[in-house]
């Protein structure tokens, strides 16, 4: 599942500022529901990065039990901050 196919899915969009709030937040909604009963690892982080972005992603300790996730996710969270001129602190 790319970012393309996610923003299409979820938002029926491909340019996320063209959506209604209204839209984003159902949008949002929808990725909650698909996250909480996804089993496939890869499907899940990349829900998590994309509600993540928006905002939106639950807490590690919630979001991913194995140790080895949760550490993916800190990482792409210092990557996001870096990139945007972040501390890096987490």
């Amino acid at each position: 599942m790319d970012f393309d196919d996610q923003m299409r899915r979820y938002f029926a969009a491909d340019d996320l500022s063209t959506v209604t709030p209204a839209g984003i937040e159902a949008g949002i909604e929808r990725m909650k529901v698909d996250f909480g009963m996804e089993q496939d690892k890869g499907r899940r982080f990349a829900l998590w990065t994309l509600m993540y972005i928006l905002g939106s992603a639950p807490d590690l300790d919630v979001a991913f039990k194995d140790e080895e996730e949760r550490n993916a996710a800190r990482d792409f969270m210092d990557m996001m901050d870096q990139m945007e001129g972040g501390s890096g602190d987490v």
